[in-house]
């Protein structure tokens, strides 16, 4: 039963969706507060971000217990209580899970650190003597994406690998408890009812044997090559066989892998029959309003993934990068444009992930100093201001600080102009990016129904494409250019914008057609 192939995702990252009782931070109880918006948006499936024990470093990517929940979002119970409902408003819940690496507060690691160099509690973990005469130097190159070295040192003259934060130590994959601990975590939430799982850093895990340094030029923060000896080791494709072949025992479970992997060929190698069942495409996240950069990575995608007979997974943001409006121009220019490409994405084959105030139109927030909590900022030096910007809360009604998202002061500061973007404001508006969102969800159900998995391309003016999902009479037209082009043929099902008053498609907009 493959009831994500056409499945809408929801990302909920918890902190920032819905707060219950008033500490600043959203928690579980929250979410499930919302149930009912969400099955009025009409999306199939939930995406909560990490929710477990965690001294939240990098806000919960940092794991200090798998199997339990951190007591600022809720408890098992809650959990539990969350799935239930949920699952009753027909709404399927996935969670994420953090293999690479656990938090430095995990029993695992505080073990490691009051054990010898060479013990077994250490060879959870990728500790190494250090290079140089007394050993002062890391025992290798690599950086961390958060940036700075990714080795820490500790008292007794070892260093520990962390690929991100130094509270984030990376775990040793050829170590076979690390291999049963996984899997144990796997039944846990299974045995509790989840639907799925969304796998971090899923072309991470496997290192290169000797650990060689990156011959490159060193990598940007938040960001890799394909050619970085730290990620898409081919030891990680049998990590993902074991994932799958747990969640093989338990039927209508999914798994779906953030794969920052650009080439095709590599890239279909995750979503393999035997492994993963989707991976996250990031080539239009990372693709310009052009349509023919846009039809590019459509193209891309889909061709990544017909191979090896998998879904393809589409999404234009996620808790990780700025938001679409921001992307895009910003203002008025970046909410035309986002709104035009979410009909796009929305019109093609396969599986979409929104994130939440994706439907509501939110901008990146500009925030103070102060304010910043991504551990980017810090280790870079305070020169990358990190990702906070795309995590500011989602507003519900009201007035400030906490429209609605809390009764207390927000974890991050909500922009006091933002009481035309809550829910409230917009739900009952026709013309509001929520209402648009309904109704291409709305629409997209209706025409998925018979639809197939390829996609044709009709002739389309320069600076604009149309095509059509095969099986689907749903066409879709982008427009990137500066000048109104006339519409395909067919009857107007719904636009990201108006019309010019001749009919024809102004720039910046995308349209719907029968």
């Amino acid at each position: 039963m493959r009831w994500w192939r056409d499945a809408v995702f929801y990302q909920v990252y918890v902190r920032s969706f819905s707060d219950s009782d008033g500490d600043g931070v959203g928690d579980l109880d929250g979410i499930r507060s919302r149930l009912g918006y969400l099955e009025l948006l009409g999306v199939d499936a939930l995406w909560l971000t990490p929710f477990y024990r965690s001294p939240m470093t990098d806000h919960g990517y940092d794991v200090a217990d798998p199997r339990d929940v951190d007591p600022v979002f809720g408890n098992l119970a809650a959990f539990d209580a969350l799935v239930e409902e949920a699952h009753r408003h027909g709404i399927r819940v996935t969670i994420d899970l953090v293999p690479n690496h656990s938090s430095s507060e995990h029993e695992w690691f505080r073990a490691a650190l009051e054990s010898a160099p060479g013990s077994p509690e250490r060879a959870r973990y990728h500790f190494k003597p250090g290079r140089g005469p007394d050993g002062a130097e890391p025992p290798n190159n690599w950086h961390s994406v958060f940036g700075g070295p990714a080795w820490s040192r500790v008292p007794d003259g070892e260093w520990y690998l962390h690929l991100f934060a130094a509270e984030q130590p990376d775990l040793n994959w050829t170590n076979p408890e690390v291999w049963a601990d996984l899997e144990k975590t796997l039944r846990f939430w299974c045995d509790r009812g989840v639907d799925g799982f969304r796998i971090d850093v899923a072309h991470g895990m496997s290192k290169p044997e000797g650990l060689p340094d990156h011959a490159g030029p060193g990598a940007a923060l938040l960001a890799h090559t394909d050619d970085d000896p730290r990620f898409d080791h081919e030891g990680v494709h049998d990590v993902h066989r074991m994932i799958r072949a747990v969640l093989d025992h338990y039927p209508g479970r999914m798994a779906v892998g953030e794969v920052w992997v650009r080439d095709d060929d590599r890239f279909a190698r995750y979503v393999r029959p035997d492994e993963l069942h989707l991976g996250f495409n990031f080539r239009l996240v990372q693709t310009a309003f052009d349509a023919a950069e846009v039809r590019e990575a459509i193209e891309h995608s889909l061709e990544s993934v017909a191979g090896v007979g998998a879904h393809p997974t589409w999404t234009l943001s996620n808790h990780d990068v700025s938001r679409p409006v921001t992307r895009y121009g910003g203002g008025a220019l970046g909410l035309a444009r986002a709104r035009a490409m979410a009909l796009v994405v929305l019109a093609l084959p396969g599986v979409v992930y929104l994130y939440n105030g994706e439907e509501l139109g939110l901008p990146d927030v500009e925030l103070p100093d102060w304010a910043l909590q991504d551990p980017v900022w810090e280790r870079s030096g305070r020169t990358e201001r990190g990702r906070d910007s795309c995590r500011v809360p989602v507003p519900w009604e009201g007035d400030g600080p906490g429209f609605g998202f809390t009764s207390g002061e927000p974890w991050l500061p909500m922009p006091d102009d933002w009481a035309a973007l809550t829910v409230a404001a917009q739900i009952e508006d026709t013309d509001s990016t929520l209402s648009f969102f309904r109704r291409a969800l709305e629409l997209r159900d209706e025409h998925a129904v018979s639809a197939g998995s390829g996609v044709e391309w009709f002739g389309a003016p320069p600076g604009c494409l149309a095509f059509r999902r095969s099986g689907s009479t749903l066409v879709c037209a982008l427009n990137t250019s500066d000048e109104p082009v006339p519409l395909p043929p067919g009857d107007v099902l719904l636009t990201s914008g108006p019309l010019c008053d001749d009919g024809r498609l102004p720039p910046d907009t995308a349209a719907w057609l029968a």
